[in-house]
């Protein structure tokens, strides 16, 4: 039975001896406590509970070598008795895993930074400090690699070093020499106290070969030269190598500068800022090196590196790092269980997946530790002798190695299954339409296979792909972004066949790779997820309009591969949460803060695109869905933005007193894909100058969200409905806004404002402006010239936008159409408000009419009609948008029952047709 003792599991009582199932399993404890019987006094004072860092540190401080000699004697003594401790208490089933890694780790931590002081002191005496450029001392960053920067090291690990000093000069003694021989006189010495074998054994085996150049390049160097390494011949496999990278004595006498100088240097080539697919490319080649390794040596039965092993569980993890690291900081962090899980939070990965890699893992993990303990080998071979197999069984559990060893298979499969999943090569054989790509061209088969295929005008796509593999932009292109173009090129074709208009989904399609062609990470993408280009296929098959989003926002392709894309619910916090936290982590860089808004909104855009197109939303659902979307990245907006300037106001400390107005479609929540935003700005703030500063605000708030960045816009932003138009204060004070809308607005600005509310900023403002949108809303009109006002509006905007076309019918601007039956609902607000409150209520067009009805004003089944035909126009609209540019027209006789309705409530209304 297990107790606990402050909050850590204890050994079970039951063991007649702690360590005696220990010993039985592990030879190296046998001959440990044989040869050295002190360290039973240790396990009985220790062994309880897990070994901590400061204990560590105590055993050497209590040791206090004065030599090199002394100093590997300490040093090994203690990794005996950590040893020692980790085998009984991982053998009594008491110490998890991650027990034992971070122990493991914490050993080499504290063993490695008191080596390391200990010899810098030797050597500082002797040659003086090595100092910087400002004369002021430096020390030996030592990074530690793989499962130790990872801290995941395992109990008979090596460990990897790379040694790097922060510049070149001179140390400050008598016997001064560079820097660079100071450090390597430390590197070696520091290796020689963890790693020269002596009669007391190691502490660690050190393994260098990571460093720049490998066994062939210098042991130290400085972070300068560590740069350029990067800059002219990091290697992919280095990038991998350098996704756990830790500075195992950060805070131990180091500046943080020189840390920061480090992470400012490996982060940019480890994590690209673009979403890199061609990693995968890379790490299956490293892979692939790996398996004829081990094939060469026959080491299928190596836990490790065998087939679904510890290591493909690893490059899982760490290839999603690399792709993605670099745009979602989070997925730079070390531990693989650690990754894995974001990566399933992030649905990335399949939460069953994830699951399935996590206990085989873990499983395998503590495996290679029953392995290592027997002997204190470094090995991962599974045993061959029955006793030696039993013996390894029954530690973890088992009944015997039969058992095991269906645990074992059945991991490793999974392991290997999702490996595949992610690293399969999916150009494998050539696809049946390469030679309608390859070429050549002319002839009657290539035409025959095309319209057997569904294309409708084969000839004129012969004739334009033959166009663009001649252009010099197709032969200009690197020969790897040509091959990835050539081998997505058949797919193109192929999956462009499935849709209902083949013809146009390839024209797009072609178009789209053309836009591309130079970016070798979203080719990679395409290649290396055919799903994503059928679904891409679907996508711009069924809108011009998306075909052209995609194209100009193409990092959106990685959404395709998000499960996420078409759900239908979305928690508006946890989005918000999630853009703020994005956000936290470039604060100050205005740029990328401009660029996440972008890429945040685009993103979610494109969700709700995806939905829409798979008609999973009603026409007002999706209006609905877009303009909380634009009510968030305005509120957002204005948030950053004020924080750049808030320190100008008397009171920073405060929120400030302004407000963002919303009108037109954004204001009446009937906000469309491409739509721009009208809005108002709004203050009331008494302190002198707070209307130059939300002036500032306010523009700055324009600029940033129409501003084209490198992520393209946010939104493109339209003031010319604040009071006195172009000629007005760009933000209004409240009361002057209300006196202006009291005297001096005109009747369409009242209009207007029947479907303004507020949207951003200081809801206190949006109260006051809703007060005054009502007051104005229901005061009292002469009815005859509200409606001699409102006909003459009418008429302007029928002037200058209507077809006047006989067979066609705008369904925004012609009579009976989209704008009718917005002045209608407008004219009987402005007209009966003052009677009939509930009219001021911002409900929509569709609400407002019914309730219209209700009240009498007008007829019941007038209203029932003219609803119906503005959902349907809405609807028509909303898809002629999707493929047919701004204007959205119809052939009038198509739509003529409709046009009547709405025009029988014009002249139920107004009194004229």
């Amino acid at each position: 039975m297990n107790t606990t003792i402050n909050g850590h599991a204890a050994l079970p009582s039951a063991l007649d001896s702690p360590w005696q199932a220990a010993q039985n399993h592990s030879r190296y404890l046998r001959q440990l406590l044989a040869s050295r019987p002190e360290i039973a006094a240790w396990l009985d004072e220790h062994v309880v509970l897990p070994v901590g860092a400061r204990q560590l540190c105590d055993f050497l401080a209590q040791e206090a070598p004065g030599s090199e000699e002394s100093l590997k004697r300490a040093l090994r003594r203690l990794r005996q008795r950590v040893m020692a401790t980790l085998i009984v208490r991982d053998i009594a089933g008491v110490a998890p895993l991650s027990e034992v890694v971070e122990s493991m780790t914490q050993l080499a931590d504290v063993t490695t930074n008191f080596a390391l002081d200990f010899v810098h002191r030797q050597l500082s005496e002797l040659f003086g400090e090595p100092l910087d450029s400002r004369g002021q001392p430096q020390r030996l960053l030592v990074i530690g690699m793989g499962k130790l920067g990872g801290r995941e090291l395992n109990v008979s690990s090596d460990v990897d070093y790379i040694f790097v000093y922060p510049e070149e000069g001179q140390t400050s003694g008598r016997r001064r020499i560079d820097n660079y021989d100071f450090f390597l006189r430390l590197g070696k010495r520091l290796i020689g106290a963890l790693g020269e074998p002596t009669g007391d054994g190691q502490v660690f085996r050190v393994d260098m070969r990571l460093r720049p150049n490998g066994d062939s390049g210098a042991l130290v160097g400085s972070l300068g030269s560590l740069e350029n390494y990067f800059i002219t011949q990091g290697r992919e496999w280095e990038r991998y190598a350098w996704i756990k990278a830790r500075v195992m004595n950060e805070g131990v006498n180091l500046q943080p500068e020189w840390v920061d100088g480090l992470q400012e240097i490996c982060r940019p080539f480890v994590f690209r800022k673009y979403l890199d697919f061609g990693a995968i490319n890379a790490m299956r080649e490293l892979h692939a090196q790996i398996r004829r390794e081990v094939a060469r040596k026959d080491m299928a039965e190596h836990i490790k590196l065998g087939p679904g092993g510890i290591r493909e569980i690893e490059f899982i993890a760490q290839v999603f790092q690399l792709i993605r690291g670099g745009r979602e900081p989070a997925l730079q962090a070390r531990p693989t269980l650690q990754i894995l899980a974001l990566l399933a939070e992030r649905r990335l990965l399949p939460a069953d997946s994830e699951r399935e890699l996590a206990v085989a893992y873990e499983f395998l993990r503590r495996l290679e530790h029953r392995l290592q303990y027997v002997n204190d080998a470094q090995t991962h071979r599974l045993p061959t002798g029955d006793d030696e197999r039993l013996q390894i069984a029954r530690s973890l559990g088992f009944a015997d190695w039969s058992a095991l060893l269906t645990v074992l298979d059945t991991h490793r499969s999974a392991v290997g299954r999702h490996f595949e999943q992610v690293f399969s090569d999916p150009e494998e054989g050539r696809h049946p339409l390469a030679a309608l790509w390859d070429g050549p061209v002319g002839g009657d088969d290539p035409l025959e296979r095309l319209s057997t295929l569904g294309f409708r005008q084969p000839q004129a796509m012969l004739e334009r792909l033959q166009g663009f593999r001649q252009s010099s932009r197709y032969l200009q292109l690197p020969a790897s972004n040509r091959e990835r173009l050539d081998a997505l090129g058949p797919r193109l074709i192929d999956a462009a066949a499935a849709t209902p208009m083949p013809d146009a989904t390839w024209q797009r399609g072609l178009d789209f790779l053309a836009t591309i062609s130079r970016r070798g990470a979203y080719l990679a993408l395409l290649q290396q997820y055919p799903q994503v280009l059928m679904k891409l296929a679907e996508l711009i098959g069924s809108s011009s309009w998306a075909a052209d989003y995609l194209t100009r926002h193409p990092i959106l392709l990685d959404e395709l591969l998000d499960s996420r894309i078409f759900d239908v619910a979305i928690d508006w916090q946890d989005f918000q949460k999630g853009l703020q936290a994005r956000l936290a982590q470039h604060r100050d860089d205005t740029e990328r803060e401009m660029d996440i808004l972008r890429e945040t909104h685009h993103a979610q855009v494109f969700h709700f695109l995806a939905q829409d197109m798979a008609g999973m939303h009603s026409v007002e659902h999706l209006a609905d869905r877009l303009s909380e979307l634009a009510d968030i990245m305005v509120q957002t907006t204005m948030d950053l933005c004020w924080q750049k300037l808030r320190q100008r106001h008397p009171h920073p400390e405060r929120s400030p007193c302004f407000a963002v107005i919303a009108y037109g479609k954004l204001g009446g929540k009937e906000l469309g894909f491409a739509s721009d935003l009208d809005l108002v700005y709004l203050h009331d703030d008494p302190e002198p100058g707070a209307g130059e500063l939300y002036a500032r605000l306010g523009q700055r708030m324009s600029t940033w969200m129409s501003t084209q960045t490198s992520a393209g816009t946010l939104f493109e932003v339209d003031l010319r409905l604040r009071p006195n138009g172009d000629a007005g204060m760009l933000v209004c004070p409240i009361q002057a806004f209300r006196d202006y809308q009291l005297q001096h607005a005109w009747v369409w600005e009242h209009q207007a404002l029947t479907r303004a509310r507020f949207c951003a900023g200081d809801p206190a403002v949006g109260e006051q402006f809703e007060a005054i949108r009502v007051e104005i809303l229901r005061r009292p009109h002469d009815l005859n010239r509200l409606r001699e006002e409102v006909l003459s509006m009418r008429k302007r905007m029928l002037d200058q936008h209507a077809s006047r076309s006989e067979e066609d019918f705008d369904i925004k601007h012609d009579r009976g159409g989209l704008i009718d039956v917005e002045f209608i609902v407008q004219y009987l607000i402005l007209g009966h408000a003052h009677a009939h409150p509930r009219l001021c209520g911002n409900l929509g067009n569709l609400a407002l009419l019914g309730m219209a009805a209700e009240l009498g004003l007008i007829p019941g089944d007038l209203a029932a009609g003219t609803r119906s035909a503005y959902r349907d126009f809405r609807r028509m609209q909303h898809a002629l948008r999707l493929n047919a540019g701004r204007r959205a027209r119809v052939e009038r006789a198509s739509v003529a029952r409709r046009i009547d309705a709405v025009r029988a409530l014009w002249q139920a209304v107004f009194g004229i047709s």
